[in-house]
């Protein structure tokens, strides 16, 4: 798919890994830990209101890349606890599991910052995470619309993502 007369969208969104995919919910932050997309797929309890909620998302995925940092095995320069780091540098998380769900994460080298929440069996979603992270590019920031920072309100993206979570639920 093309969008503006840009580039093609990844020729075919990644195989489905494992069994008992099931997309419950995934967040986008920027940088700075501004919300930019939420998007709840199959999520039956709703504790929190929504500004709560992501902010204890970001809290959480900034607590785990600075324990996993300081935790590298491999790093003699191991920086203080909660101290900020660039992606991709030192050591970083792809998911973590708990009897319940499932967290993948990734960062792109511009700060973006997947999450998305799913089914305690679900295989690596790390090439999942890069498709929807190639369907941003393409449907958000080339759009001449979008206005950095803001939350995203795109309906190609918001098609094509709900289009690709179901293939892979």
């Amino acid at each position: 798919m093309q969008f503006f007369g840009g580039s093609d969208v990844s020729p075919s969104p990644p195989a489905p890994t494992a069994a008992g995919h099931n997309a419950n919910v995934m967040y986008m932050f920027n940088r700075n830990g501004v919300c930019l997309f939420y998007r709840e797929w199959n999520r039956p309890l709703r504790t929190l209101n929504p500004q709560q909620d992501y902010k204890l998302m970001f809290g959480l995925l900034f607590s785990l890349k600075s324990l996993t940092a300081k935790m590298d095995p491999t790093s003699a320069d191991r920086g203080n606890l909660g101290v900020p780091q660039l992606p991709g540098q030192g050591c970083s998380f792809h998911s973590f599991r708990t009897n319940t769900y499932k967290l993948s994460f990734m960062e792109s080298p511009s700060g973006i910052k997947i999450i998305l929440v799913t089914d305690p069996r679900t295989g690596d979603l790390r090439e999942a995470l890069k498709y929807i992270y190639s369907l941003y590019v393409e449907y958000v920031a080339k759009n001449p619309l979008y206005d950095p920072g803001t939350p995203i309100r795109c309906d190609f993206f918001n098609t094509n993502l709900d289009q690709y979570v179901r293939s892979i639920s």
